[in-house]
């Protein structure tokens, strides 16, 4: 959420980062007018509180002078103004309930730093790693969804029996891949990192914390029994773990870790790659997330996206990093740069992670605060895939695909698989 005191400072400021994005600028001075009117309301509202509490002072000095219609006249005047305050602090609730209303549904400002432009056309790949497209041989030009059936390690049409397309259902060795992937991407952050394991099943405000309510209500799901939706990745509960603290400026950066399940709708997905991995409504993921003052923040983002790809890299696996472009950006971040893994047999260039700097976007959402010098200041909040297993997992099985149709498992991936170097085809069941 952005700050309302820079609604009365910065707004033409706001307006030229705003349409970076290609949004419509008028409704920051939809929010500049209700902050206006806002801080009008309360200004009413206090100074008529003020008059009602010297008339309080007046009635008692009047009665103790003895001076009884006075005291009676100022103490209906009192009882008068009691409820012209009463109207005036509802219509300044309601204000400000508005106000914050219209600002959880404004983007983040994007960096200047973000490339200019507006649609995914516009990113700009900044590197290209570990990738020759002559390198790749004919047997890993088959797509994973083909692997998978071949090999017995993904059954798609189960999954979709039990919960309906876009749920994978992984088997054997598919199964023990997808474990061995998140163990790896814990192991490789744990030097750093805390492990939390956070519930799956959050609050309305938290998701509304990260920014992924109430705009993306579509893409999410919601048990409105209970009133309490499913994560789409584990920066929502982790960036929460602080809402409405104050954390010692000492401990700060504060890195955090954890592997949970996701869920997402995918609502927009019709007429988009759906096949096998391609999107799903489930999956598991690794997250790497922190807390900074903003001093630190531009080393951690750099930090954290040198994790994400170094998990890419023990894997051997090409990929290319990309600097998205403002209007591509996530409505709550500022610069992003996205991690696309190599999948040769769909020869597709694949999200695998998304690495992004909010600035104190989220942090002011979720009331988070750490204690300075200068006083209470927000956090900056930066998060990122350490490891997302579904388009991993298929950019693995393709390009790891030997002639005679087995996968090599690559070394990293050794320790966490009972052994396992090949995944072969599994027995008939």
């Amino acid at each position: 959420m952005l700050d309302p005191r820079r609604l009365r400072t910065e707004l033409d400021v706001l307006k030229k980062g705003l349409s970076r994005r290609g949004v419509d600028t008028s409704v920051l001075d939809k929010a500049a007018d209700l902050d206006e009117r806002q801080r009008h309301a309360v200004a009413k509202r206090d100074e008529i509180r003020a008059r009602v509490n010297a008339l309080s002072k007046e009635v008692g000095e009047a009665f103790k002078s003895g001076d009884k219609a006075t005291g009676e006249a100022k103490r209906e005047e009192s009882r008068a103004l009691g409820e012209e305050e009463k109207q005036a602090e509802v219509e300044a609730e309601a204000l400000g309930d508005e106000l914050r209303e219209t600002l959880i549904r404004i983007p983040n400002i994007p960096s200047d730093d973000a490339p200019e432009g507006t649609t995914a056309d516009d990113n700009v790949v900044l590197r290209v790693e570990n990738y020759d497209e002559a390198a790749y041989g004919e047997h890993q030009r088959v797509p994973h969804w083909d692997i998978g059936v071949e090999l017995g390690i993904l059954d798609l049409e189960r999954g979709a029996n039990m919960s309906g397309s876009m749920f994978p259902l992984y088997r054997g060795q598919g199964a023990t891949l997808v474990r061995a992937l998140t163990q790896l991407a814990l192991d490789r952050n744990a030097d750093l990192y805390e492990e939390i394991r956070p519930p799956t099943l959050v609050r309305t405000e938290t998701m509304i914390s990260t920014g992924h309510l109430p705009k993306f209500a579509d893409d999410a799901y919601h048990i409105e029994r209970d009133d309490l939706w499913g994560i789409p990745t584990a920066e929502v509960p982790l960036t929460s773990l602080y809402r409405d603290d104050i954390i010692e400026e000492d401990a700060l950066p504060m890195r955090l870790m954890a592997h949970t399940s996701c869920f997402r709708r995918e609502a927009g997905s019709a007429g988009r790659d759906t096949r096998g991995l391609l999107r799903v409504h489930e999956f598991d993921k690794v997250e790497i997330l922190a807390y900074a003052t903003p001093e630190q923040a531009q080393g951690l983002h750099q930090e954290l996206t040198e994790r994400a790809e170094g998990s890419l890299q023990a894997l051997g696996l090409a990929y290319r990093v990309v600097d998205l472009a403002a209007g591509d950006l996530g409505d709550s971040s500022r610069r992003t740069f996205d991690l696309e893994v190599y999948a040769p047999g769909c020869d597709m260039w694949l999200e695998a992670s998304s690495i992004s700097w909010f600035g104190d976007f989220q942090a002011r959402r979720a009331n988070i605060r750490y204690r300075s010098s200068e006083g209470n200041t927000m956090v900056h909040t930066l998060n990122g895939s350490a490891l997302a297993t579904p388009r991993v997992w298929a950019a693995l099985v393709e390009t790891y695909r030997q002639p005679d149709g087995s996968v090599r498992v690559p070394d990293a991936l050794k320790p966490y698989m009972r052994g396992a170097e090949m995944i072969k085809a599994a027995a008939p069941r």
